[in-house]
Formats: C-alpha cells, sequence, structure tokens
C-alpha cells in the first residue's frame, strides 16, 4: 500500500508505504537521499518477509524529506535545521496519525528504525515523542549533523532536533516516559562506519537514565545494506519473539 499528500510542513510532496497487515508498527527512515520504496528496492523487505507473513511486524516507510537536504546541502545551513525540526513535525502531526488510523488504534506506539541518517532520525523520534515511539533501531549511525554542515553554531530549530543536544535538557514527564523507552544502536567496523557515533549518543543518553545499548559486530560489516539485511531482521525478531520462546532461547 502506498498513499502519497501534499505536507506543508515539509512543503513538498510526501510518500508513507507499508508492507504486511497485523503486527507491530515499524517506521522505517531511509537513508541520506532515499525514498519510502528504498527499503524494497534493496531487498529490505524481503529479508524481513517471515516476520512480516506471521504477522508480527507491520512495515512502513518514509521519504527522506530531512535527510534529503544534508546530503544535497539545499540552501543555507540554517534552512537545513530549520527543515530539520519541520520533517520532525510532520512525523509528529502527519505520519504518526496515519499510521495509527491504519492500525485502526489511537494510542498504539510505533518502534523506529533506520541506517546512517535513518539511524539519526530513528533515535530522534523516540526520544522527542516517546509517547508515540517507544523503541528505536538505530543502525550504523550517523548522529553529529553539525560536521556537514558549513555553520559554526546549531540553531534552535537543530537543537530541538538533536538527541546530542536536547536529551540533556530534559525533565519532568518527558524524561520520565523517555525512561521507560529503548535505543538500540548497532554497527559494525569495516568501511565507512565509524563506532564513536554510536557510543557518542550512548553516553549522552546514559547520563540521562536513557536505556540503551551498543552493538558492534566487528571490522567484517560495512556500512551497506548487506549489513543492516542482517541487522534488521535479527533484532526484530528478537523483539517480538513470544515470551515462552525468549526464555528457552535463553536456556
Amino acid at each position: 500500500m502506498k498513499t502519497r499528500w501534499y505536507s506543508t510542513r515539509t512543503q513538498c510532496e510526501v510518500t508513507l508505504a507499508r508492507w504486511g497487515e497485523v503486527g507491530q508498527p515499524v517506521l522505517i527512515f531511509p537513508t541520506a537521499a532515499g525514498d519510502a520504496e528504498e527499503v524494497e528496492r534493496f531487498l529490505m523487505i524481503k529479508a524481513l518477509t517471515p516476520l512480516l507473513t506471521e504477522g508480527r511486524i507491520k512495515i512502513y516507510s518514509i521519504d527522506s524529506v530531512g535527510g534529503r537536504v544534508w546530503f544535497n546541502k539545499e540552501g543555507s545551513p540554517e534552512h537545513r535545521m530549520w527543515m530539520q525540526n519541520q520533517f520532525h513535525q510532520y512525523i509528529k502531526h502527519e505520519v504518526v496519525p496515519a499510521i495509527r488510523k491504519d492500525c485502526k488504534n489511537d494510542d498504539i506506539t510505533i518502534w523506529a528504525a533506520g541506517a546512517s541518517i535513518g539511524a539519526f532520525h530513528s533515535a530522534a523520534v523516540v526520544c522527542r515523542f516517546p509517547d508515540m515511539f517507544s523503541r528505536a533501531l538505530a543502525m550504523s549511525g550517523t548522529f553529529n549533523l553539525m560536521r556537514f554542515t558549513e555553520a559554526e553554531h546549531p540553531t534552535d530549530y537543530f537543537r530541538v532536533s538533536s538527541p546530542l543536544y536536547f536529551v540533556p535538557h530534559l525533565e519532568g514527564r518527558h524524561l520520565a516516559l523517555l525512561r521507560t523507552r529503548h535505543i538500540q544502536m548497532v554497527t559494525g567496523e569495516g568501511k565507512w562506519e565509524n563506532l564513536g557515533e554510536s557510543f557518542g549518543l550512548a553516553n549522552v543518553l546514559g547520563h540521562a537514565g536513557v536505556p540503551n545499548h551498543v552493538d558492534s559486530w566487528g571490522p567484517t560489516w560495512d556500512h551497506d545494506w548487506v549489513t543492516w539485511r542482517a541487522m534488521m531482521p535479527k533484532y526484530l525478531d528478537q523483539w517480538t519473539r513470544p515470551a515462552s520462546a525468549q526464555k528457552g532461547a535463553r536456556r
């Protein structure tokens, strides 16, 4: 299934694609310049087919509007930072309601997943909107986006969009709820990978008391779809396995 509409928040046409009929909703964020169907073209949906067939997950994906402006260096650095926040507002006010309507559940919490800049967004939406997202699978993450801009300092729009900046200042109900969520960071240490990016975010989350974990798959795993097609089914299988099966696996 695929739906398309014009978003006033991102000021462009946007697409929401879906695979599966029932199960835990998982929103996959594309890589930098990817679109909603990137996960199908790069065979991620094929890798997830057993979980989809069993009705354990229901996959959604969107266009990488927030990532594309960074990848293409669209407009000024200030514009890109503004769009970062607009993209997250589009997720909150347009994508989440659409997913919940499709699931026929106005309160269902969503899992987020993604690789590279998609990992950034998956972690960011859990941290920003823990009432909507309960878990993130952030693969081969790029979390310090300031190194991709010519600006010396982040704007307020960027600060509220990047967990490295806003998580240390959270308090009250927002922080209390976020402390019941989980951010799973997993990365290789092969070509184009940077383990330090994941540990940088993990340190920020840890200091705030936010549950998180970093898994390194080692130097034979590169920043590539081959890696991500191995990672995502593994973790989503573990997370959706019946409790009895999980107990048996630990014995």
